[in-house]
């Protein structure tokens, strides 16, 4: 009777194991989520969408992309870099407050999101540089 309760007592103690794994394990999903948004995501001083989809256009370009499927009034676009490898990134622009855009990409490679923060990295710190450039009307 003592040998069968122990293992009762094991038992449910394994199993409160895992639910508080798994409990902790969304929660570190959840954190990785937020983390990653931050790094897809920037907010520029301006509240000229179609200029800013435009320069979005020209820096992923200028990255390499060819550009699959624009759509100004969504404030959405998608292109694909053909580098050895197939990269597809997504941006999506959309008012942030009154005085602000908010640009965020997505990139995807082999059909899985890309979590590396080196291609977003190397996207927004381009695109900074042509927003900066099409706000002094430099061409």
């Amino acid at each position: 009777m003592i040998t069968r309760s122990i293992l009762m007592f094991i038992l449910a103690l394994s199993l409160g194991g895992c639910v508080a794994n798994s409990t902790s394990s969304a929660l570190d999903a959840g954190a990785n989520q937020v983390e990653l948004r931050q790094i897809q995501s920037r907010a520029f001083d301006t509240t000229d969408k179609t200029k800013t989809l435009r320069t979005v256009i020209s820096t992923l370009q200028d990255l390499g992309f060819v550009i699959d499927k624009a759509d100004l009034e969504l404030g959405s676009i998608t292109a694909t870099k053909l580098d050895g490898y197939a990269l597809r990134m997504s941006v999506t622009v959309r008012p942030r407050n009154a005085k602000q855009l908010l640009v965020r990409a997505n990139a995807q490679f082999k059909e899985a999101a890309v979590s590396d923060p080196a291609p977003y990295q190397a996207f927004f710190n381009s695109l900074g540089k042509s927003m900066f450039l099409t706000a002094q009307n430099v061409d």
